[in-house]
């Protein structure tokens, strides 16, 4: 019983017994009639039994110390729903680090420090925490993990440590909702402003989401350490939140991210080799859901978009432009006016200043 019953379980362990005490009294009663042998078989099964009893319990109570040290651990990081699943199945999480494909979210605000100036250190900090809270949530509720807080900034995966096989369109799904969530809480802080009396700056934020591999677990040293995620699509997704300042939009997404949701209403932005990175990569922005990707609105920008890239990477700068003028039109929302302002800018440099037969189109980032 000491040795089965750690490796097999209580249950294969109990089986075991009550065939072993089984065998015991019949072999003893098989002794007494025919051989005429009196041999006890009480005293040994007893002692099984309260061997079975005391190590089941001794390993019913290391199962729930670990579950509550998984909870322990978790409990911040994931939804209630995840942090059960894992207790109860924690074979699931493989501490050191593993290698998964994961989905990876950056939030941060934008002009945070001109808005700071409106608040005294404790209404920063409730600001900030009425910021985070929502976000937080909807993260968790789409089954994501907070890696960390930056101040203003949030750091949030997908696929670890619970697998999550739709890993990409749950973090694009949860940076659509961050974005209408902040819609309504720049109502709640306009009012809140206007009754203090001070002046109401609307906060806006970025939101960079990308996908690929990279390697999780318990990172940092001997005397401290966290559950996060290191790799080079992490970097990239920290890079395309900063690029959604200049290209202005809200959410900015990494091709390996889009291909996995081209349901989905994304639209190309542009080939850029982001800061410290020396391949070029193509991102997208992400508008809208797979409903808003099916309305003819969506899908004529789309079709214009599409040609005006074409002809701006041929160095058609004259039909560039013409396009580039039916793409605003089609731009109700003017969601993609800096866009456009943008592409205005380049094509008029371009015109003067030629960028050369062998120019594939890419744009160096200098910032990050």
């Amino acid at each position: 019983m000491i040795f089965i019953l750690p490796k097999f379980g209580a249950l294969i362990s109990a089986i075991i017994s009550i065939t072993i005490i089984g065998s015991a009294i019949g072999f003893s009663w098989y002794a007494f009639s025919t051989l005429h042998w009196l041999i006890d078989p009480i005293f040994p099964s007893l002692v099984g039994l309260i061997i079975y009893i005391v190590e089941s319990l001794i390993t019913y109570l290391q199962t729930e110390a670990e579950k509550n040290q998984v909870r322990g651990a978790f409990s911040h990081y994931l939804s209630p729903a995840l942090v059960e699943q894992l207790a109860e199945n924690p074979d699931q999480l493989q501490l050191g680090g593993e290698d998964r494909d994961m989905t990876l979210l950056f939030c941060d605000i934008r002009g945070f420090t001109t808005i700071s100036e409106q608040f005294d250190a404790q209404g920063l900090t409730s600001f900030i925490n009425r910021f985070l809270t929502p976000m937080t949530n909807i993260i968790l509720t789409r089954g994501g993990t907070v890696d960390k807080y930056m101040g203003d900034a949030i750091m949030a995966f997908w696929n670890a440590p619970i697998l999550d096989p739709d890993h990409p369109r749950h973090g694009a799904q949860t940076a659509i909702e961050m974005i209408d969530t902040l819609e309504e809480l720049n109502i709640e802080w306009k009012q809140q402003a206007d009754e203090e009396g001070r002046k109401y700056i609307p906060v806006k934020i970025g939101v960079g989401v990308n996908s690929g591999p990279c390697c999780v677990g318990n990172l940092g040293s001997d005397q401290r350490f966290d559950y996060s995620v290191l790799g080079d699509d992490v970097n990239l997704a920290s890079r395309l939140e900063g690029q959604s300042k200049t290209y202005g939009v809200d959410i900015v997404i990494g091709e390996n991210t889009q291909v996995q949701i081209d349901d989905m209403a994304t639209l190309e932005l542009d080939l850029i080799q982001v800061k410290g990175k020396t391949v070029p990569a193509r991102i997208f922005t992400l508008l809208g859901d797979e409903t808003y990707s099916q309305s003819p609105s969506f899908q004529s920008l789309v079709s214009r978009h599409k040609y005006f890239l074409e002809t701006y990477r041929k160095q058609d700068w004259e039909l560039a432009s013409d396009f580039l003028q039916q793409c605003r039109g089609l731009d109700k929302e003017e969601k993609l006016s800096h866009l456009y302002d943008l592409y205005t800018d380049r094509i008029s440099h371009f015109q003067s200043d030629p960028p050369g037969a062998d120019w594939d189109g890419v744009f160096v980032a200098t910032s990050k």
